[in-house]
């Protein structure tokens, strides 16, 4: 079968989460057709695996401006725009219908498996780019296909492979072993049979960033409950602490992110959780009760812990786009020229400059990672940052570079200063360098807490 003309092909979108379903919204805005193809059974499937946990960006900054301009018509109004919602209401209330309005043209249970140009494998250049984008994809049901485009966004994000424990980057020695009592995401205990099984336990958490920060107040939640009694949190940390360990406190210019650190820091503060430091986890073994001993690159054994929630960040798979010629950052396999502007070894007070197409772009033309997906392995990814992404690339895709050069967006600040590459300086060398634009944060109860990084 040979492939239809490339201008009379859609744009595969890979993905139908938050950043997949506005791209989709913004290239029909400027008359192109999507084919948005998601590996799970419903929008926004990776957003529903956490639905317990509350967003620390309002209902204002996690809707995409022409996503509400496809939803209007039918009626819908966005929720309060002051107020968070959590994973489950952001699926619920606007991801789905959302999906239901692009109608056929989200697919689900279309896993993509390969995405290559027509007739050429990564090494041909003959007529290369005149060739339109083959995509393979293995339906829930069996079924194989192969769809034709004229470009491919990829906002399949990273949710499905999560960071291992290993301090090195590999899977601890008798991780995948101890696999029954290690999670790679943040427990539900609002669920009965997932409370049980933390309430009265001791529980290492690995991680230093907005998730861990969940785990750590959860945690302590249960520890002062009434069925939480014995309930400790063992934090594991592989840098030292200093006055950025728990985020920018007050001067985070999302006030809930700053709280929730906060959060994770009265754990500390009330004795519900152990802060352990400078610990690169080498080996997970087992003692003679099953529980699990955490052991140090420099030797250390730690006490005796029941489960371990490992939460290192997660890492994009690259692997269905290997017949693609990207050009990818060494470190972060990000885009290079979006990586220096994302960089956590050198990432200064949290700020990132809007970014769009020309950073995005690849030695392949046509091809885009958006969303979680073009950050790499680097952290704090904002919702808002996606949709200002996929903005910028239809409008290119549209050939308006006028457009897709604007910057229509000004991200909010951390309050956080230094690198996180910067863990092995001494912590004083650190505050004194970070320029002031941080305070230390102070121990602040919060009730209902926003608490992730959409």
């Amino acid at each position: 079968m040979n492939a239809p003309a490339t201008t009379e092909l859609p744009v595969v979108v890979i993905g139908a989460g938050p950043a997949g379903l506005a791209a989709a919204a913004h290239l029909l805005d400027q008359g192109i057709e999507p084919l948005v193809l998601e590996a799970g059974n419903a929008a926004g499937a990776a957003v529903r695996e956490w639905a317990h946990v509350r967003l620390f960006s309002t209902w204002a900054e996690v809707t995409d401006p022409a996503a509400e301009k496809l939803l209007a018509p039918t009626g819908w109004t966005r929720p309060d725009p002051d107020t968070y919602p959590s994973g489950g209401d952001w699926a619920e209330q606007y991801l789905q219908p959302l999906a239901d309005v692009l109608g056929d043209r989200v697919r689900l249970g279309a896993r993509v498996t390969g995405v290559s140009r027509t007739g050429r494998d990564r090494v041909v250049d003959a007529d290369r780019e005149q060739q339109p984008f083959v995509v393979h994809i293995a339906h829930s049901d069996g079924r194989e296909e192969r769809v034709f485009a004229r470009a491919v966004i990829d906002a399949s994000g990273t949710w499905a492979a999560p960071s291992p424990a290993g301090g090195s980057g590999l899977a601890a020695l008798g991780e995948r072993a101890a696999a029954d009592r290690i999670t790679y995401r943040v427990p539900d205990l609002k669920d009965p049979a997932v409370r049980a099984r933390y309430a009265g336990k001791r529980t290492a958490v690995i991680g230093s960033g907005a998730s861990a920060f969940t785990a750590l107040a959860y945690l302590s939640d249960l520890a002062k409950s009434k069925d939480g009694a014995g309930t400790k949190g063992v934090w594991i940390l592989r840098r030292g602490i200093s006055g950025s360990t728990f985020g920018g406190g007050e001067a985070d210019q999302l006030p809930a992110r700053g709280a929730l650190g906060l959060a994770a820091k009265a754990a500390v503060d009330e004795g519900h959780a152990d802060a352990v430091t400078g610990f690169r986890t080498e080996a997970i073994e087992r003692d003679t009760d099953g529980r699990l001993v955490l052991v140090g690159e420099d030797g250390r054994r730690l006490d005796p812990v029941d489960e371990v929630i490992v939460l290192t960040g997660f890492r994009p798979d690259l692997s269905f786009l290997n017949e693609l010629r990207l050009g990818l950052d060494e470190r972060l396999q990000a885009p290079v020229e979006l990586a220096p502007l994302i960089d956590p070894n050198q990432h200064s007070c949290g700020t990132v400059y809007p970014h769009g197409h020309r950073e995005l772009s690849h030695p392949e033309p046509g091809v885009y990672l958006v969303g979680m997906k073009s950050y790499g392995r680097a952290p704090t990814f904002l919702a808002m940052t996606g949709y200002e992404q996929v903005r910028s690339v239809a409008a290119a895709l549209a050939g308006d570079t006028e457009a897709a050069d604007r910057v229509e967006l000004t991200l909010p600040e951390t309050g956080v200063c230094g690198g996180a590459g910067l863990y092995d300086e001494p912590d004083t060398a650190r505050n004194d360098e970070s320029g002031g634009c941080c305070t230390p944060p102070t121990t602040l109860q919060i009730g209902d807490r926003p608490t992730r990084l959409p």
